[in-house]
């Protein structure tokens, strides 16, 4: 697994990595900022739906990361405070490194194992 930093987060943020089903993966964050967003969101068809995307989000989080937040099959989101945090998930299904997107907001960089 790899670590991200502030600038490949960023803005259209950068393709994902495979992961594998029942599998449990942490996301840790590495934040000197304020409070930010981390999202895990599915790339979207050629016509802008997510059609023949995988559900890419869809899984187990660290509960305490889920409320309040988005969630939909197709996009989660966490804050990511000032500090150092991690969140575990184990996705439902394999995720194709291709098929989703790691963005954030702020100056946090992101290490997944």
């Amino acid at each position: 697994m790899a670590t991200y930093t502030t600038a490949q987060l960023y803005g259209a943020g950068i393709l994902g990595e495979n992961l594998t089903s029942g599998s449990t993966y942490t996301f840790a964050f590495t934040n000197p900022g304020d409070s930010s967003y981390f999202t895990l969101e599915t790339v979207r068809d050629n016509n802008g739906t997510f059609t023949n995307r995988p559900a890419c989000a869809n899984g187990t989080w660290t509960a305490a990361t889920n409320p309040g937040l988005i969630q939909s099959p197709f996009i989660t989101s966490v804050v990511v405070p000032p500090g150092n945090s991690s969140i575990t998930f184990i996705p439902s299904d394999n995720v194709t490194g291709t098929n989703y997107f790691l963005r954030g907001t702020g100056r946090f960089s992101l290490t997944i194992s």
